[in-house]
């Protein structure tokens, strides 16, 4: 789950299309801190908003909305998860956070109150905008991730994880992370190189493409080494965020080997059109489709690590 036109638009979108979901409440899990070094003490850390922030030694009481992914790559539970609407969430996650209560997304100040954390991570900039820092400051320290246009998933990994007391940690996700890269290219070389793949998200009956240097593009193209399409170079030309609208006119022009779906709208009159239809990797059987509850709407080690397991299932 960084997103439809940048991450606080990324959540305005999820609520638009239904693609969210709203919590319960409870307060009884605590931040597994068997892996925080036992020399970590606490320290003082400028944020992406250039607040000077006090970091507990050993933070037993995350909340971290939206960062999840990176919380439990790190080996610690949140003591409650973000949320958007009434029906789903971070379904991806919940291997690991089933029981862990929701919270709205743009965090409610009796809400996070009623959770007593000792450590806040927000996702964005925007989530302090106004009196907003001042006010969640006299619940908890408070620490804005290093975020925007540029950032990836590693630098956001590895700034949590120094908030957290667990770089070491960190070292070890991207070195399992980079191991994984390098075995899925070298065990599917003959259905990567020369072949060309494309992402959408179709939800309202409208389509939306991944960029080319964003989100699962970053994976697909620098990662794994898959070959852009035109149609991908192109609307990565003016994208500014993760997915971009594209028109079922100008779909037309794709001409990519694979085509990877996230469907959030199984009965869109979308996929009916002839257009669809005569897609290339549509008509070749190269269609690999995957639900909303899939990882592949988010960013972090997780997500990606699930993205390239999909991947595998469908080349093998």
């Amino acid at each position: 789950m960084k997103h439809l036109f940048k991450k606080k638009s990324w959540v305005a979108s999820l609520s638009l299309l239904s693609l969210v979901v709203l919590g319960a409440c409870s307060s009884n899990h605590t931040t597994d801190s068997t892996a925080t070094s036992s020399s970590a003490v606490e320290t003082t850390l400028t944020d992406a908003a250039g607040n000077d922030v006090t970091i507990p030694a050993d933070p037993q009481r995350v909340i971290a909305s939206y960062l999840e992914d990176y919380l439990v790559a790190l080996g610690v539970t949140p003591v409650a998860q973000w949320t958007v609407g009434n029906d789903s969430d971070q379904a991806y996650l919940q291997d690991k956070l089933a029981d862990v209560p929701r919270i709205s997304y743009d965090l409610p100040y009796e809400d996070v109150l009623s959770y007593e954390p000792d450590l806040l991570l927000m996702d964005s900039n925007s989530m302090v905008e106004g009196d907003k820092y001042a006010q969640y400051s006299k619940i908890a320290p408070t620490y804005v991730v290093t975020n925007g246009e540029d950032v990836t998933w590693r630098d956001r990994l590895n700034d949590i994880a120094k908030v957290l007391h667990k770089e070491d940690q960190a070292k070890q996700v991207e070195t399992d992370y980079d191991t994984l890269i390098a075995s899925t290219k070298e065990t599917y070389a003959d259905k990567i190189e020369g072949k060309s793949v494309a992402v959408l998200w179709v939800v309202n009956n409208s389509a939306f493409m991944v960029a080319q240097t964003k989100s699962s593009g970053q994976l697909l193209y620098q990662e794994l080494g898959f070959s852009v399409p035109s149609l991908v170079a192109e609307v990565s030309e003016t994208a500014t965020a993760d997915w971009s609208a594209v028109s079922l006119e100008k779909l037309a022009e794709l001409d990519a080997d694979y085509l990877i779906l996230v469907n959030s709208d199984e009965g869109a009159d979308f996929f009916n059109d002839q257009v669809w239809q005569n897609l290339k990797a549509v008509k070749d059987g190269n269609l690999w489709e995957f639900g909303p509850e899939s990882s592949w709407l988010y960013n972090g080690p997780i997500a990606y690590t699930k993205m390239i397991e999909d991947i595998q299932s469908k080349l093998k």
